[in-house]
């Protein structure tokens, strides 16, 4: 049985977590962290993570880039491995996240869904192959989505950008009049409406044709088989950070 630190634990993702655990024979929530203390479902929720005494063999974090510090110096003074699934993190947050993965097993991603994470492998191959065409991605959530553009748009562009030589620049949406499109930017697009899980296209646009390439979440319930394959993989991993492909079995 794999014990779970669950971060976020009120959250709709929170929730989505605790439902498949509910079923589950291979894990178990042994503890929550969440705006306030409340008591779970067979589980105490705490406000402050350093009063969490419970026994745990990781952490999965499902809340906020504010909550990041807590948890890396909570995950390091107990020595557990982390699964971050929360975006919206800066180069600082990301630099905090490479320090804290020379002691202890973390895997961080903008998606842990196995079909966002073909996607993004496949847009690295399509914007090499499809050299000249114009490239622009649009994304779609919920309108409780607090971080604009989504941590998978930007897993996107960074895919495209390395297929590119690393010579491509955002530009997020437009508006009034512009010079002519610059070759290298990538226009990133962000909506916020209604209920959608997730929405992502990359569009390549050449000369008379046109490619695309689409993920529709049809629910949040991918996102967090995810999350738990990879604490299923994480808890047997030395220090480092590990790269979610290579949980997903994506590539070589």
């Amino acid at each position: 049985m794999i014990r779970i630190l669950l971060s976020g634990a009120t959250g709709a993702m929170g929730n989505v977590i605790r439902n498949i655990v509910d079923t589950s024979d291979e894990y178990e929530i042994v503890a929550g962290f969440a705006d306030a203390a409340t008591e779970g479902e067979g589980f105490k929720i705490y406000q402050n993570i350093e009063d969490i005494n419970e026994k745990a063999d990781l952490i999965i974090d499902f809340s906020s880039k504010a909550t990041l510090g807590p948890i890396l110096k909570y995950a390091l003074d107990k020595n557990l491995p982390l699964v971050l699934a929360s975006t919206g993190y800066d180069e600082e947050d990301l630099d905090a996240i490479d320090t804290a993965s020379h002691e202890i097993p973390i895997v961080q991603a903008g998606n842990f869904s196995l079909g966002v994470n073909v996607m993004v492998y496949i847009s690295k191959l399509l914007a090499e192959l499809l050299e000249g065409f114009d490239i622009e991605i649009v994304e779609a959530h919920h309108n409780k989505k607090k971080d604009a553009p989504s941590g998978t748009a930007n897993m996107l562009f960074d895919a495209v950008n390395e297929g590119r030589g690393g010579k491509l620049q955002k530009v997020y949406g437009r508006s009034g009049f512009t010079d002519k499109r610059d070759p290298n930017e990538v226009g990133i697009h962000s909506l916020r409406a209604g209920t959608i899980s997730g929405d992502h296209e990359v569009i390549f646009a050449g000369d008379d044709e046109l490619v695309k390439i689409s993920h529709h979440a049809a629910s949040k319930k991918i996102f967090a088989l995810g999350a738990l394959k990879a604490a299923k993989y994480i808890i047997k991993q030395k220090p480092g950070l590990i790269d979610i492909n290579e949980i997903l079995n994506i590539g070589e």
